[in-house]
C-alpha cells in the first residue's frame, strides 16, 4: 500500500514537473513571440490616439475602453480560432500569409514616409462629416476598430509564426495570452498618452515649483512623444515587415539576399570588440528596413497606379 502511495505520488510529482516546464514553455513562447509583433504594436499606439482627438476631454477614456473591447473581440473571438484552425489543418498557409502580412506591414511604413516627404497625399477622410457628436463618436470607434483588426491579425499572424513548433493547445494559450497582454498594454498606454496632457495642466496648478515644471513638461513633451512614437512605429514596421520577407525567402529556397543580409550583419558584430549582439541585429534590422521599404515603395506605386486606372 505504501509503495502503490509513493508511485502514485511520484506520478502526480512528474505531472506537476510537466505542467510547470509546460507553463514555462508558454510563457517564454509568448514573450517571444510579443517582441517579433512588437513593430505593430507600437504602430497601433501611435495611431490610436489620433482616434479621440476632436472629442470632448470627458469622452477620451469612454471611446478608448469602447475600442479596446472591439480590439479583444477582434483578437479572442475571430483571429485566435481563425489562426488555431489554420495551425491545425492547413500550417503551409503561414508562411504565404505571414510574407503578405510583411508586403502589408512594408507598403504602410512606405507610405507614411512618402507622405512625409510630401510625394503622396495622406488618406483623405472617409465619409462625410458628422455634426451629431454621438454619430461621429459611434462611427470614430466602429472604423478603429476595423483597423484594429488587420493590426490584430498582423501581431497573431507574427506570434504564430514564432510558436509553430508548439502543441496546438500551446500555441492557442499563447495567442490568447498575447491578445490580452497586447491590447490590455496598448490602449493601457493610449488612455495614458491621452490623459497626458490634462495631469499636466493639473500639475502645472499646484503651488510647488518643482511639480509645475512637470506638469509644463508633460503638457510640452506631449507632441513629442507623439513624434517619437510615429518615427519608432514607422521604422519597426519597415523592418519587421523587411525581416519577415527575408524569412519567408529563406523558407522557399531564395536565400541569396537573406544570406547576405546575415553575413553582413555577422562580419558587423565580428568588427567591434563590444555589444556585438546588437551590433549584428541593427545592422541585419536596417537591411530589412531597407528592403521594406523598396517593397513598400513597389506596392505604394502599384496600388496608386490601380487606383488611377480604376478612375479612368
Amino acid at each position: 500500500m505504501a509503495s502503490g502511495l509513493i508511485a502514485l505520488l511520484d506520478d502526480v510529482a512528474l505531472i506537476a514537473k510537466l505542467a510547470a516546464a509546460s507553463l514555462d514553455d508558454v510563457g517564454a513562447a509568448a514573450g517571444k513571440a510579443g517582441t517579433k509583433a512588437a513593430g505593430v504594436v507600437i504602430d497601433d499606439a501611435a495611431v490610436a490616439p489620433t482616434y479621440v482627438v476632436g472629442f470632448t476631454p470627458d469622452r477620451e477614456l469612454p471611446i478608448i475602453w469602447k475600442i479596446a473591447k472591439g480590439s479583444l473581440r477582434n483578437k479572442l473571438l475571430l483571429l485566435l480560432p481563425a489562426f488555431v484552425a489554420m495551425a491545425a489543418f492547413a500550417p503551409w498557409a503561414l508562411t504565404p500569409l505571414l510574407m503578405i502580412g510583411g508586403a502589408y506591414l512594408c507598403y504602410e511604413a512606405a507610405e507614411k514616409v512618402i507622405e512625409k516627404l510630401g510625394l503622396h497625399a495622406a488618406h483623405a477622410a472617409e465619409g462625410p462629416v458628422l455634426e451629431d457628436p454621438v454619430a461621429r463618436e459611434g462611427s470614430m470607434v466602429g472604423g478603429a476598430i476595423r483597423t484594429d483588426l488587420i493590426l490584430s491579425a498582423e501581431i497573431l499572424a507574427i506570434a504564430l509564426g514564432t510558436i509553430a513548433e508548439q502543441p496546438l493547445l500551446n500555441q492557442a494559450i499563447v495567442l490568447a495570452l498575447v491578445s490580452i497582454v497586447v491590447t490590455a498594454g496598448v490602449y493601457g498606454a493610449v488612455a495614458l498618452i491621452v490623459k497626458m496632457d490634462d495631469i499636466g495642466v493639473r500639475l502645472a496648478r499646484q503651488s510647488n515649483g518643482g511639480v509645475q515644471a512637470l506638469g509644463r513638461g508633460l503638457v510640452n513633451g506631449m507632441p513629442v512623444l507623439l513624434s517619437v512614437l510615429s518615427v519608432v512605429g514607422t521604422a519597426a514596421m519597415a523592418w519587421v515587415g523587411g525581416g519577415i520577407l527575408v524569412h519567408g525567402l529563406e523558407h522557399y529556397g531564395l536565400d541569396t539576399l537573406p544570406h547576405w543580409i546575415h553575413g553582413a550583419a555577422d562580419s558587423a558584430a565580428a568588427a567591434v570588440p563590444v555589444a556585438n549582439g546588437f551590433v549584428g541585429w541593427f545592422v541585419s534590422a536596417f537591411f530589412a528596413g531597407i528592403l521594406g521599404l523598396v517593397v513598400g515603395a513597389v506596392v505604394v506605386g502599384s496600388v496608386t497606379l490601380g487606383q488611377k486606372i480604376v478612375r479612368r
